[in-house]
């Protein structure tokens, strides 16, 4: 929400020189508003309406870029762009690692996931995303070549995560226009997603469905102030990303094991020592290729430097993370089972820690005819949400 806020800002700051506050005030009260009467039916909607102006920026930025952008050949070598890099060769692992990692930690893609009505749907619906966004991210990706090369970037050009909307201002006024609108609703879109997460996240795994949906959407409420501030106060809106996709580097590696049927032994307490201890895990790696200053190491969990030091300290960051989260979670695995098997020894217990359980009581309703046979205490509350009770012993622990 962080980052999306101050892409926004950033945006509309560079494209028209005003203050991009207002903006951001505006699309956190709309999204509000509209999120909390219509709910996540409502993200699909605009989600549909996204990728139409994806499609429309797309296809107005190719021409006009196209037609109006002067490349200065003299800055094509002065780039560097097209040199082998360390940077470059280091981004063919850090990138899939922080990307694919940080898609699995997103409560938005989980939420599509199981809205899915069949598997074929969801294959289908992945499907067409991967090729639609490949061409599009390969489209904006040129566009930061062709900042560089017409001098947008200055001479010689300076790194920017917005290149592609500095292209885009040189434009004529009314490409502008267009392409602000077209932002607007896109992070829209985007943000909305946000917070319906944050509501699902908030009321199923926090609250266990407990207390009442408006507690909950009140609470991401007063969250979003706090998030506007740190917004407006953020230089870069990659350094934010690469926080969080070196939060979701230690800790998702370690998650996916319990979605393996083999791994039933696994429980919740692995995955949160083995999430801290990846974190740790880069603090420790800091410290030694820091030469034992605490404050580098600190400032490494933080990515201050980016993915432009120049060094290998993001490269080393991002195989700690998920090598030191595996480690201390295999080692958090082998010590609790340690001490159940010495409580049974000394209760004169039966060792059962790694019994396989018994398959939950509760089916999943799809909702297509003839399917609901087997649905087990569905029942629907106060906000016409169908929910389910799925009691499965030992959780955590």
């Amino acid at each position: 929400m962080v980052a999306e806020l101050s892409a926004l800002q950033q945006i509309i700051t560079a494209l028209t020189g005003l203050n991009g506050l207002p903006a951001v005030i505006v699309e956190c009260a709309v999204t509000t508003i509209y999120t909390s009467l219509g709910g996540f039916k409502v993200s699909f909607i605009t989600d549909n309406v996204q990728g139409a102006m994806v499609v429309g920026l797309i296809i107005i930025g190719s021409i006009t870029v196209g037609v109006e952008t002067k490349i200065d050949k003299s800055l094509i070598d002065s780039s560097g762009y097209l040199n082998a890099s360390l940077l470059g060769w280091q981004l063919i692992y850090i990138f899939p690692v922080a990307i694919l990692t940080n898609d699995f930690f997103i409560s938005g893609f989980w939420m599509r996931t199981f809205a899915a009505k069949t598997d074929r749907d969801l294959y289908i619906g992945v499907g067409i995303a991967t090729v639609a966004v490949a061409i599009i991210l390969t489209l904006v990706g040129v566009s930061g070549l062709l900042a560089g090369w017409s001098g947008v970037l200055g001479n010689p050009p300076e790194q920017s995560s917005i290149a592609f909307f500095l292209l885009l201002e040189q434009l004529p006024a009314w490409v502008v226009g267009i392409v602000i609108v077209m932002t607007v609703c896109l992070s829209t879109a985007a943000f909305d997603s946000f917070q319906s997460a944050m509501v699902s996240t908030g009321s199923n795994d926090i609250f266990r469905n407990k207390l009442n949906f408006w507690y909950i959407r009140a609470a991401v409420v007063l969250i979003i102030f706090p998030v506007v501030v740190v917004a407006l106060k953020s230089p870069s809106v990659l350094q934010i990303y690469l926080i969080s996709d070196l939060l979701s580097a230690s800790t998702v590696p370690v998650l996916v094991i319990g979605l393996s049927d083999r791994a039933y032994a696994w429980r919740g307490f692995e995955v949160v020592v083995g999430g801290l201890g990846g974190i740790l895990t880069v603090f420790l790696f800091g410290l030694v290729y820091y030469d034992g200053d605490a404050r580098l190491a600190g400032n490494l969990i933080l990515l201050e430097q980016g993915l432009y030091g120049n060094d290998w300290s993001a490269f080393g960051a991002f195989v700690a993370a998920p090598v030191g989260g595996l480690a201390w979670a295999l080692a958090a695995f082998g010590m609790r089972l340690a001490v159940q098997w010495i409580l049974a020894r000394r209760r004169g217990l039966r060792f059962d820690a790694l019994d396989k359980p018994a398959a939950p009581p509760a089916s999943f309703y799809t909702g297509a005819p003839g399917r609901d046979e087997g649905v087990s205490e569905i029942d629907v509350d106060a906000d016409r949400v169908e929910r389910s009770e799925v009691q499965i012993r030992g959780k955590f622990f």
